[in-house]
């Protein structure tokens, strides 16, 4: 395969189940189901913490947390972390990051929300190793987002929906070519280097209630909830109440990644290149299953991601293809399989890194570099509201999840009695916890091996 332009699409919050072709009901997704139907579906993608910061130093480096250097939910990337950008720039790449980073050093001080974080500034040594980027930190701003950053270098307001501006941003970076890597102007030419641009959303992200440019909030009694969601009380409400405003930030978010990814340049044109696209979470939501809210916790709605991998096909152009099964892997990689086909190796979004280094090689490969099991933790007690209450550490197969509490001090990687055991195949929605259950603990002793847990 010819070296392609590499576009990752990473968003906040958005869990696997939220997709219409993943058959969630609420979900109105078209482009992104199209994009599915052109695409290998991970459908046993996880991240290796479902907690921003940890997530998404993991997924730049490779290197989970806290090993990465990011233990703290403030702390920030540190500035010799190797990261993609690098390893991409090194290749002969350029490189471009758009949107939420989220991986600066961040003060305690300053409230989460609002335009005191939307518009800290992240040096330019703080930002990855990406020769143009154009975003923000944090400050959950949904619309009417502040970039700072090549282009901009004090902090300046963009009115619209953040989705729509970050898309029509990273599309404009693309259409009128590449940014060389020593920050220096626009280039015209078509034949210039293949690009890696990675564009970081926030939505689905809370403030649900936040307007989605123009969809409106779905009506709460219309949406159907998991059976794992408890009914009759204050958890069933705000659950229908929250879900309402992140559907409609869903479907808002959704048409401004079909805009962008039918505003990429059609390769087998003089000039250009065939473009590999990559779809994700850094994390999910529990949006009231087991009774809990947000992320950090162990369960699907909160590890479980999307991952779609649209590859180049001969010629450049994506196609649709069946939807048959691909079969499981005993080794790092695979073939390419067609498009729509889906991939059911245990696999962390630790994994994409060398993927897309591999891509960016030449190599027309996907897979996980262990298809059998993928590790999953919390490296450090966030005290922010409806988080989870615990350090934590696990392993999660095709068809079992097994969690260590590792209690609110504890060192990762140290210690921790079983907190949770589940037959994924059995009971996808988790609700009988196995942990105690005598009979199951050679496998649970065989799973920790099999992790390297013990």
């Amino acid at each position: 395969m010819a070296r392609p332009n590499i576009l990752w699409i990473v968003t906040t919050q958005w869990r696997a189940q939220a997709l219409g072709s993943a058959g969630d009901v609420n979900a109105r997704t078209p482009w992104l189901d199209r994009l599915a139907a052109e695409s290998v579906n991970f459908t046993q993608a996880v991240t290796p913490h479902p907690f921003g910061p940890f997530a998404r130093a993991a997924l730049l480096t490779g290197v989970p947390s806290p090993a990465n250097g990011v233990r703290d939910y403030f702390d920030g990337l540190p500035e010799g972390a190797r990261t993609l950008a690098h390893d991409l720039g090194a290749r002969g790449y350029a490189t471009a990051f758009f949107g939420k980073w989220h991986l600066g050093r961040r003060d305690p001080a300053i409230p989460l929300v609002g335009r005191a974080a939307a518009t800290t500034v992240v040096p330019p040594e703080g930002r990855g190793g990406f020769g143009f980027w154009e975003g923000f930190d944090g400050g959950f701003l949904l619309n009417d987002p502040w970039l700072h950053g090549t282009r901009f270098l004090a902090p300046t307001q963009f009115h619209g929906y953040q989705s729509d501006v970050l898309c029509g941003r990273a599309a404009e970076w693309i259409g009128r070519g590449t940014m060389h890597n020593d920050l220096g102007p626009w280039s015209d030419e078509p034949a210039g280097p293949p690009w890696f641009c990675l564009v970081s959303l926030e939505a689905p992200h809370p403030p649900y209630d936040a307007p989605a440019a123009g969809v409106p909030a779905r009506d709460p009694g219309d949406l159907s909830l998991p059976a794992n969601v408890p009914r009759g009380g204050a958890v069933e409400i705000r659950a229908r109440r929250e879900l309402a405003g992140y559907y409609a930030h869903i479907e808002a978010t959704d048409r401004a990644v079909g805009r962008l990814t039918e505003a990429l340049p059609r390769a087998g044109g003089p000039g250009h290149r065939p473009n590999l696209v990559v779809f994700t979470s850094v994390h999910g939501d529990m949006h009231g299953a087991h009774g809990r809210f947000r992320k950090g916790w162990p369960h699907e709605e909160s590890v479980r991601v999307p991952l779609l991998v649209r590859l180049p096909t001969e010629g450049g152009a994506p196609r649709q293809g069946d939807k048959a099964a691909a079969s499981g892997s005993a080794g790092g990689s695979r073939k390419a399989e067609p498009p729509g086909a889906r991939c059911d190796d245990a696999i962390s979004l630790l994994d994409l890194p060398a993927m897309t280094r591999a891509w960016a090689d030449g190599a027309a490969t996907v897979g996980a570099t262990h298809p059998t099991v993928a590790n999953i933790s919390m490296p450090s007690l966030v005290r922010l509201p409806l988080q989870c209450d615990r350090v934590w550490r696990g392993v999660r197969t095709r068809t079992r999840k097994l969690v260590l509490s590792a209690g609110p001090s504890a060192e990762p990687g140290e210690g921790g009695s079983p907190w949770l055991f589940f037959d994924l195949e059995q009971d996808p929605g988790e609700e009988a916890n196995l942990a105690r259950n005598p009979a199951r603990k050679s496998e649970m002793a065989a799973l920790l091996e099999s992790a390297g847990l013990r």
